[in-house]
């Protein structure tokens, strides 16, 4: 990429957190980089393996995203398709704190989630029904080898009684194609910078159901109850603030046929971070994959038509069924 000279390298520092890539942190005369670069085989218990050629549109959805909504994404220095990996500018934590970070201390603002939400629509907004992102995102084989497999298939594959409604969902998942999706967008993924929300690692970038995006966010707010439970009435809230800003924003199609997508797709997805390839870290009690799995399996049974059902649903499930 010629950002430095082959007989002085840099000093480069890896950075932790992700399964699916290495990080380094790179020191150049010019300012501090970050570069990413994608791995064949993710970092998991499961036997996980992914295209890398994922770096590729990982680089041109942030390039998408940031001519839509341009703080929305770190500044992109270079990118090297043969060598799989990219570099981006570095953001300094002080100023950029990490949302999953703020959320296990506690910290949920209705006014980050609301943030969230009205950015990630306006991506979505933005995208839908062009015919130019569809062609360029045509990356189904790479949704379904890191997102659908791993999560709804997977998960399908332990719950037997669950497997046709599971597989459903995926192949309607599969089969919409509305808008742009970055297809991770979970908190330890979103940097709270001076000017909104900042979305990092969209590896997973397809152009497909917008409903993924929505549902794979808030099921991280659901699941955080059990990490931090004092602040589980905030989460909620929190919960609540997107999914209404999102909705709102939502002019490409109906909005009650996208929330009934999204609906039908978070209990599966809030089932697999317990039983699917990728379970969260921090769940670690039975009992606690137990809540999940109880108040999971009845609405994949029996799907509801709106968010709020789901995490009503939560809600009552939790230690003294907050609201």
């Amino acid at each position: 990429m010629g950002l430095v000279p082959a007989q002085a390298p840099p000093p480069m520092t890896p950075l932790a957190g992700g399964v699916s890539s290495d990080i380094w942190r790179v020191d150049l005369p010019a300012g501090t980089v970050c570069v990413k670069r994608a791995l064949p085989r993710l970092k998991v218990a499961a036997v996980w393996e992914a295209p890398v050629e994922r770096n590729r549109y990982e680089w041109e959805w942030l390039r998408e995203a940031g001519r839509i909504a341009p703080s929305s994404v770190p500044r992109l220095v270079a990118h090297d398709v043969e060598a799989g990996c990219f570099v981006m500018g570095f953001l300094d934590p002080a100023a950029h704190p990490l949302w999953k970070a703020q959320l296990r201390d506690g910290v949920a603002s209705e006014t980050t989630a609301r943030a969230v939400g009205k950015r990630l629509t306006a991506i979505h907004g933005a995208t839908a029904g062009r015919a130019d992102v569809r062609a360029r995102f045509a990356t189904d084989d790479i949704f379904y080898a890191i997102r659908l497999e791993p999560y709804l298939v997977a998960t399908a594959a332990r719950h037997p009684d669950l497997a046709e409604r599971l597989h459903a969902i995926v192949a309607r998942t599969a089969g919409t194609k509305h808008a742009l999706v970055h297809g991770d967008v979970s908190p330890k993924n979103i940097l709270i910078g001076p000017d909104g929300p900042i979305f990092l690692d969209a590896e997973c970038a397809w152009y497909g159901d917008p409903a993924f995006d929505l549902a794979f966010c808030l099921n991280h707010l659901l699941l955080k109850c059990l990490w931090t439970p004092a602040a589980t009435a905030a989460f909620l809230r929190s919960f609540d603030a997107l999914a209404e800003t999102y909705l709102a924003g939502v002019e490409w199609e109906a909005r009650a046929l996208l929330e009934e997508r999204a609906a039908h797709l978070l209990p599966g997805l809030f089932l697999a971070r317990v039983d699917g390839k990728s379970p969260v870290e921090y769940i670690t009690a039975e009992a606690d994959r137990e809540r999940v799995r109880r108040t999971a399996r009845p609405l994949i049974a029996n799907p509801p038509a709106t968010l709020a059902a789901v995490r009503e649903a939560w809600a009552e499930a939790l230690p003294g069924s907050v609201q």
